[in-house]
């Protein structure tokens, strides 16, 4: 039995070992594609929409560096569900600071369904003018160049849709760097991975950016307001149509403000569920991404089998090793990325196998103070 239970610890860690591999050469190759990304001439007007729900750090520094592009002809639109939100003094200063710019802010509280971030979006399209529509959340901050590259995909007419990654860099404290670090460490490469073998068929919540034409015919925002992964169901219905996804090659920065390790703890397992929820599968067997988890896993048998502690402290630090070299390779490939401790992966990844775990056992999440339970289908509906 311990050599059976040896023998099966160290084949699922040397399929760890072959995923952080890969994964490190599929991020060094798309940094790559990073720096010698193809722009648009930026001729084609867009409509940005950013959704708003509450003060965030960093906001009006998230919101400006939207209107600092360099693009000639875009609108944005704001939009919140109540005029006293805390966010509306701060889109007011943004509009005031750019009047050379088409901004505008919409305040509407209708609902038509349990995703209150859909209803905002489509509330605000009443206000939207133009026919490439880019939706983005109020945590990101991009480039000057990022609506140039994010739009140079609509130049093949098979593409409905174009999507970004995001990195996380943190505002403060360690919970908000231990959270950027899940975004660098874990999110970014396992997205990055499916994509270089598979067409995309899901967008990502950093960049969803449609023609306005595929959007009403799956039935507008309408059709997303009742699913909690509102972005993958978007690249859902547009992959339906039978247009592409396009990946862009550009990395959205996630500002991360966690105030505690309860809140990163919360705000992760809402991720996980999410996805648990999208992908079952997926979700099941991307535990193969653990490796300084299931090195720890493995260890035990292995000193039991062979008599010694050596073979275990060689696995572990080897699996060390690997994770500090994904770590480094996301802070070398990514344009701007600061983020780098290596010291914090040990606990990084016990919040992750904690997270994991834990989300197996119900289906309920908390969103804006909200709670919700995800049923069937990535159905989302109001806890009782």
């Amino acid at each position: 039995m311990l050599e059976l239970l040896s023998l099966a610890s160290c084949v699922l860690l040397s399929l760890s070992f072959c995923y952080v591999a890969v994964a490190i050469m599929g991020v060094l190759r798309f940094g790559l594609k990073l720096r010698s990304a193809p722009k648009s001439d930026g001729l084609a007007p867009v409509t940005l929409l950013k959704p708003l729900c509450g003060m965030e750090p960093g906001l009006a520094d998230n919101l400006r560096s939207f209107c600092n592009q360099d693009y000639e002809t875009f609108q944005i639109v704001f939009g919140v569900r109540d005029r006293k939100d805390p966010a509306v003094p701060v889109i007011k200063d943004i509009i005031e600071g750019f009047p050379q710019l088409d901004l505008s802010l919409v305040v509407d509280d209708r609902i038509i369904g349990t995703n209150y971030k859909v209803s905002n979006l489509a509330n605000m399209m009443s206000a939207a003018k133009h026919d490439i529509v880019v939706v983005s959340d109020s945590d990101m901050r991009v480039r000057r160049d990022y609506l140039k590259i994010v739009t140079a995909p609509f130049a093949d007419d098979n593409v409905g849709a174009t999507t970004c990654l995001y990195s996380g860099s943190a505002s403060d404290g360690m919970p908000s760097k231990l959270g950027a670090m899940y975004i660098n460490d874990w999110f970014l490469p396992s997205a990055l991975l499916p994509t270089m073998f598979v067409p995309l068929n899901y967008c990502f919540g950093a960049t969803m950016a449609v023609r306005r034409g595929v959007l009403e015919g799956m039935g507008g925002f309408d059709a997303l307001a009742d699913y909690l992964a509102d972005d993958y169901m978007l690249g859902q219905f547009v992959a339906d149509q039978g247009y592409r996804i396009a990946l862009a090659p550009y990395v959205v920065d996630n500002v991360i403000s966690e105030p505690d390790l309860k809140g990163l703890f919360q705000h992760e397992l809402r991720w996980a569920r999410t996805i648990r929820s999208v992908q079952p599968v997926g979700y099941t067997l991307s535990f193969i991404t653990e490796l300084l988890p299931l090195s720890l896993l493995a260890a035990l048998p292995v000193s039991l089998f062979t008599g010694s502690a050596l073979p275990a402290v060689a696995i572990i630090c080897c699996a060390l090793g690997m994770r500090a070299a994904m770590h480094y390779a996301v802070s070398y490939a990514v344009p701007g990325n600061t983020l780098f401790a290596p010291w914090l992966i040990p606990v990084r990844d016990l919040i992750s196998t904690a997270v994991r775990i834990v989300s197996y056992f119900s289906s309920r999440v908390l969103w804006r103070e909200s709670a919700f339970e995800i049923h069937a289908n990535n159905q989302l509906k109001i806890a009782k």
